[in-house]
């Protein structure tokens, strides 16, 4: 089927108003949230590397991921984006390569992110991912993600500048949009509103304005990145607890408080072979 159709309408998205985006982590989840209303499908690499038995941070295969993107694909009618980490790869031709399983899997776009890496790094990955994806006939939408606030990569009163500049990179190397997790200042977001020059993703986290507030600031799209499959896994721990301890799933226990960190560490140590 081509994608024509649903890039051009990822792509309509961003244009106007404010595309909120409940991300899954299997066939199940996206399914479930689609049939919720869901005008796009975006996946949480934490959710998918977690379901699949790895810790986050690119240790998941990139076949298991190309696996969960094409298993969602089959069950969801509207676009699909994949949160594609770093690429799974330091080599720009590499990760490009394995961009390109992304789209025959039916994805239409995608988060790719320069974390500790140098901003270059990065928008040599996006020229490249972007050429790829001309050559195919697909009009990918590349959501550049920079980690200046989510790892205090600078000091704070450099965040919107070191953001900025990133931006600037990201758009010269083709990138279509901007996501800045940890931003959450109202008069910052307001600058990175008018000065980044792409559609500004922000991430649900405490502080954040409200979604009319955003929308009102012109932030184009809100991601739940890993609240939702972090509250899922906290939700099976109180009914799996409730079992264990009595038999009973009617009513479920508090358990042990879930984090993004003591999930994680449920996969510390364990073999990540393919």
């Amino acid at each position: 089927m081509s994608q024509a159709a649903p890039a051009a309408t990822f792509r309509r998205l961003h244009q106007d108003g404010l595309l909120r985006l409940a991300n899954a982590w299997d066939a199940g989840s996206a399914r479930l949230i689609e049939s919720l209303g869901a005008r796009a499908i975006a996946t949480t690499s934490a959710g998918v590397a977690w379901a699949n038995g790895y810790a986050d941070g690119s240790q998941l295969p990139v076949l298991r991921l190309i696996d969960t993107a094409a298993s969602i694909a089959r069950v969801i009618r509207v676009p699909l984006s994949v949160d594609f980490e770093d690429g799974y790869a330091s080599d720009a031709a590499t990760v490009a390569d394995n961009v390109a399983r992304v789209i025959d899997s039916g994805a239409v776009g995608i988060n790719i992110e320069d974390g500790a890496d140098s901003p270059d790094l990065l928008a040599a990955k996006i020229e490249r991912i972007k050429r790829m994806a001309s050559e195919r006939g697909v009009d990918l939408f590349v959501n550049a993600r920079t980690d200046v606030y989510l790892r205090g990569l600078v000091g704070e009163d450099q965040r919107v500048a070191e953001t900025l500049a990133r931006a600037k990179r990201y758009r010269d190397a083709g990138t279509d949009g901007l996501f800045v997790p940890g931003l959450a200042d109202v008069d910052q977001i307001g600058e990175v509103v008018a000065s980044a020059g792409l559609p500004l993703n922000v991430m649900s986290l405490p502080g954040l304005p409200s979604a009319a507030e955003l929308e009102s600031l012109g932030v184009r799209r809100l991601s739940a990145g890993a609240a939702i499959s972090i509250s899922a896994m906290g939700h099976v721990a109180g009914i799996a607890s409730s079992f264990l301890q009595g038999g009973d799933t009617a009513n479920p226990s508090s358990g042990k408080a879930q984090d993004y960190g003591s999930i994680n560490a449920l996969f510390d140590g364990i073999g990540n072979g393919q």
